[in-house]
């Protein structure tokens, strides 16, 4: 992965106000106080998130350790590991996975400062950190721009059913469909995605695989989340693969975002100094720059080669709407494998 100067400028910034902060003692505060160490469960990648990691341990000399895997898999690690899980931080690509930890009363909440710089969730739980919007990637030698619907609900319609790839396994695609209940309710929901499942509509287990589908002319088209297709492109130009977009109001447009929470039975104030890192100006510019996200933090602005993301709905994951388990509920209800 390409990595930029200014992010290791900014690092060695960030590394000298937290000297002088340290140095001095107007509040009285013990500089043994300051945590040492980290310890992050992360549903992201480690090529996404692992050079962030680097510079926050370069700027603030706080170790990190790092555990890898799928959301909902650390999401159930942590349930299961109850008061003696070592996490400090969950970040994690589907907020539906911190969600589920909300609703067991396994997060604290973050300070204002924090939950100030981008959308978060009204529980004070979680902070978005970073966003990739819902598209409909389409093979373009299969099909025309202006033939495509300006609504995800066209999908169910004869013409279009059948020929819509979804990955029901995939976080990104049950963070839609709780976002779908939310907006539409669950009766509606489960119409839209029975008639899916019923037109034996293709599957793939994640939005890479249904992207590469689309690209080799495999199926026509697929729901998946904005950046995966730019990075295809990146690595193929001639791959004949591109994104729609819905409607701006349209729930198929939403944006799903990547969300970072504090362990009720972790130090908060190594969380909190990781996460502030990973909304601060250097980290949000390398979501925009270097991972093709949309940065979320106030100070960023988007990369201008991207229309403006679709709506972001934070309340949709608050445990009074039944949360993931829910929607999982609702997408076997439909006949999806899950």
């Amino acid at each position: 992965m390409r990595r930029r100067p200014y992010i290791l400028c900014t690092a060695l910034a960030l590394a000298i106000a937290l000297l002088a902060a340290a140095c001095g003692d107007s509040d009285g505060a013990d500089p043994s106080d300051e945590p040492t160490s980290v310890t992050l469960y992360s549903g992201r990648s480690e090529d996404l998130i692992g050079p962030l990691i680097a510079d926050f341990e370069a700027a603030t000399g706080i170790d990190v350790e790092v555990r890898y895997g799928g959301n909902a898999e650390l999401a159930l690690l942590i349930e299961t590991e109850g008061d003696q899980s070592p996490a400090d931080v969950f970040l994690a690509s589907s907020p539906g996975a911190v969600g589920f930890l909300a609703e067991r009363d396994m997060l604290q909440p973050l300070p204002e400062s924090i939950l100030g710089l981008a959308p978060s969730a009204d529980s004070g739980l979680w902070v978005a950190v970073s966003g990739r919007q819902r598209v409909l990637v389409y093979n373009s030698d299969q099909l025309k721009a202006e033939e495509l619907p300006s609504s995800i609900f066209d999908l169910t319609q004869p013409e279009w059913l059948g020929r819509v790839a979804v990955a029901p396994t995939n976080g990104s695609f049950q963070d839609f469909v709780t976002l779908m209940r939310n907006e539409i309710g669950d009766e509606a929901t489960l119409q839209w995605l029975t008639a899916l499942a019923s037109a034996d509509a293709p599957t793939r287990p994640k939005n890479s695989a249904i992207v590469q589908s689309v690209a080799r002319g495999e199926v026509e088209m697929g729901l998946v989340n904005h950046y995966y297709n730019l990075r295809l492109l990146e690595e193929d130009p001639s791959a004949p693969s591109r994104n729609h977009v819905f409607d701006a109001d349209d729930p198929g447009a939403v944006t799903i975002v990547t969300a970072a929470s504090a362990l009720k039975t972790g130090d908060l104030a190594a969380a909190e100094a990781l996460i502030d890192f990973l909304l601060s100006e250097s980290a949000q510019r390398f979501y925009a720059e270097e991972t093709q996200e949309y940065p979320l933090a106030s100070s960023v602005s988007n990369d201008p080669a991207l229309q403006p993301p679709g709506p972001i709905d934070t309340g949709a994951f608050d445990s009074s709407g039944g949360g993931l388990e829910r929607t999982l509920e609702l997408i076997r209800e439909a006949g999806f494998d899950v």
